[in-house]
């Protein structure tokens, strides 16, 4: 993979239409593409930029074939600069966690599209041969995480706290950056367990999980969810759910879907976006005390 940089205050829209003139490529589009620059399809950063490149790739070349348009694959280095790029609008396509998608929606207007149909649930897991086996033995212990504001996090550390466990209290977090570097510290024995995505979970190497075990889960929360930037056409938004519903139909989709555990795709409606209000607001509370 090949990484692009860009000069600082220069959006990534910008850039990208500059690169794209400078290389002078041009394709055959519909009525409806305004310009031949690429789409940007911004993927929040629940794994590696490496794994999400390798992951949503064949997922971009459908979306490029029914828009007759590039697209290129962007995220952040983490969650924080994910969120402020997604309320400049940087991203023209969006695949993003149901509380960042409510703030999605409330900062910059994107408008829900599909989701993955199999809910997400947030792990709390240890090692294989840990001795915990409760999550009360985890008192005074240390536990990895993706990243504070991912949903996976806020649910479990609200069930530990139902549990008689509060954050920096009865226990301390280590901000791992990634799910897969969050579950390499407790197989290295620098965390005592670690908080993860359903997901990511299942998209980690067998070897990787065989070493991990499922010490408690949450309850079911809605999947990832796809949006459109309001610049987009209401026949370019048709055009991308047209592609997303083909690949989830195409032997190759059909294998994605699998092994990630996504179950295809399904609608998403405006009350469940609501339902993650809360952690929305706990989530961008958190965002402006970290500036």
């Amino acid at each position: 993979m090949r990484l692009l940089t860009f000069q600082a205050g220069m959006t990534l829209r910008s850039f990208l239409r500059i690169i794209w003139l400078l290389f002078g490529l041009t394709v055959l589009r519909p009525a409806w593409a305004a310009d031949a620059s690429p789409l940007v399809f911004g993927v929040f950063p629940n794994m590696t930029a490496k794994q999400i490149v390798e992951i949503y790739r064949p997922l971009a070349d459908v979306l490029e074939k029914h828009l007759q348009r590039p697209v290129a694959i962007y995220s952040a280095r983490d969650f924080k600069t994910f969120v402020s790029r997604t309320r400049q609008g940087e991203y023209d396509i969006l695949l993003t966690a149901p509380h960042l998608a409510w703030l999605a929606r409330q900062d910059a207007g994107y408008q829900p599209l599909l989701k993955y149909t199999q809910p997400a649930r947030g792990l709390l897991v240890v090692k294989s041969t840990s001795p915990f086996h409760e999550m009360e033995a985890l008192r005074g212990r240390t536990i990895a995480t993706a990243d504070p504001i991912a949903v996976a996090v806020l649910a479990m550390q609200a069930d530990l706290a139902a549990r008689g466990l509060k954050r920096t209290i009865d226990y301390q977090t280590t901000d791992s950056g990634t799910h897969i570097n969050a579950a390499m510290q407790v197989i290295n024995g620098r965390a005592d367990a670690a908080i993860l995505g359903l997901h990511p979970y299942n998209l980690m190497p067998p070897d990787v999980r065989s070493q991990l075990r499922v010490l408690a889960e949450t309850p079911s929360l809605s999947s990832l969810m796809y949006l459109t930037h309001p610049r987009l056409s209401d026949a370019e938004v048709q055009a991308i759910r047209r592609a997303l519903l083909d690949f989830a139909a195409s032997p190759e989709g059909q294998a994605f879907m699998q092994h990630g555990g996504y179950g295809g795709f399904s609608q998403v409606d405006g009350s469940e976006l609501r339902a993650f209000r809360p952690y929305a607001l706990q989530a961008q509370e958190m965002l402006r005390d970290t500036q």
